[in-house]
């Protein structure tokens, strides 16, 4: 073959990933994996998302907290897991990388996969975002593909509006859960999992965990680490 021929057969070059580039899922994960390490990109309802520079106070700070927050969780509920940032393959045209997700493993009885390369698949029950320039995606577009993919429970803690909101999934449709006279929010998929969320809002760290302490400590949790023991399967 001479080199006129080989130049004509020469495999074309991956096309990078553009914000609002629409997708296959196949496609999103073949540009994602030709792009640079440092580019974070989501693809919701079939469009690609490509993420800005992360803030301290507007977005890390809070994620660092609600991160602590979990993980204390977990450590006393075997049978959970949680993760920071994890790609989730939802559906065929849907693969966000929400800020932090708790669910239960499969073995005990959850609705995600774990797939054979360390991806989640199906719907985590409970996603986490922060959202300070990207709450139009995190409240639109990216909240309905979770209710349709049945993510059970949604947490959107709106930096830049200093609110939190918990959503629960009821007949397909996330509807919010509200706090009581404290302000505290009860998870209903994960009993024991409480936040204080007036307690958030300020960076009261101590008195965020100093709530889930109770939640844990509750005739509920203890059920739940029951249950979820009976459950597995393996």
């Amino acid at each position: 073959m001479n080199d006129v021929a080989k130049l004509k057969i020469k495999k074309r070059p991956t096309p990078r990933l553009e914000n609002g580039d629409r997708l296959t899922r196949e496609e999103f994960e073949r540009r994602y994996k030709a792009m640079p390490e440092n580019v974070k990109a989501e693809l919701v309802e079939g469009v690609v998302y490509m993420a800005s520079p992360t803030r301290l106070d507007s977005h890390s700070t809070p994620d660092f907290s609600l991160i602590g927050w979990l993980a204390a969780y977990q450590a006393v509920t075997p049978g959970t897991q949680g993760g920071v940032g994890p790609t989730v393959r939802l559906s065929l045209d849907n693969e966000p990388q929400p800020d932090s997700v708790l669910f239960v493993r499969p073995e005990f009885g959850g609705q995600v996969r774990l797939s054979e390369d360390d991806y989640i698949e199906n719907a985590p029950e409970l996603v986490i975002e922060i959202a300070a320039s990207s709450a139009s995606l995190d409240l639109g577009p990216k909240m309905r593909a979770y209710a349709r993919c049945g993510v059970r429970e949604y947490i959107v803690w709106r930096t830049l509006d200093d609110a939190i909101d918990w959503f629960n999934l009821r007949d397909g449709v996330f509807v919010r859960l509200l706090p009581d006279a404290s302000g505290i929010i009860r998870s209903e998929i994960f009993p024991g999992l409480w936040l204080n969320s007036p307690a958030a809002l300020r960076s009261d760290t101590a008195t965020i965990l100093a709530t889930l302490q109770q939640g844990l400590q509750s005739p509920e949790h203890a059920r739940f680490v029951a249950e979820l023991a009976d459950r597995r399967t393996s």
